[in-house]
């Protein structure tokens, strides 16, 4: 029982951490009408600071936007979009794991 818990509960926060990274990547999408990338425009501070946030928590987003786009489009082989689906599975884990800490501090859990 507790192997099978450990499992769910791994599901659960990488979940969370790829539902955060696609809530935080449709946003920036719906505000600036791009879609979000892993690039920096260095404008000023403000404007840096803010792509390396949306980098971090939308990075397992902008990994599997572009992985299925590269394999329906530029026809990549399978072996690209399964790493890109690890790779972007074990950042939803690392990134859920800060958002369940968070919602847990907001609803008074410590």
């Amino acid at each position: 029982m507790g192997v099978f818990f450990s499992l769910l509960l791994v599901g659960y926060v990488a979940s969370a951490g790829f539902v955060a990274a696609g809530v935080l990547g449709s946003l920036y999408q719906l505000v600036t009408r791009q879609p979000p990338k892993f690039s920096f425009s260095g404008e000023n501070l403000l404007a840096f600071l803010i792509e390396v946030f949306l980098c971090v928590f939308a990075g397992p987003f902008i990994i599997m936007r572009n992985a299925i786009r590269g394999r329906r489009i530029e026809k990549r082989p399978l072996g690209w979009l399964v790493a890109s689906s690890t790779i972007a599975g074990m950042w939803s884990m690392c990134s859920g794991i800060l958002v369940m800490n968070v919602a847990l501090i907001v609803a008074g859990y410590t």
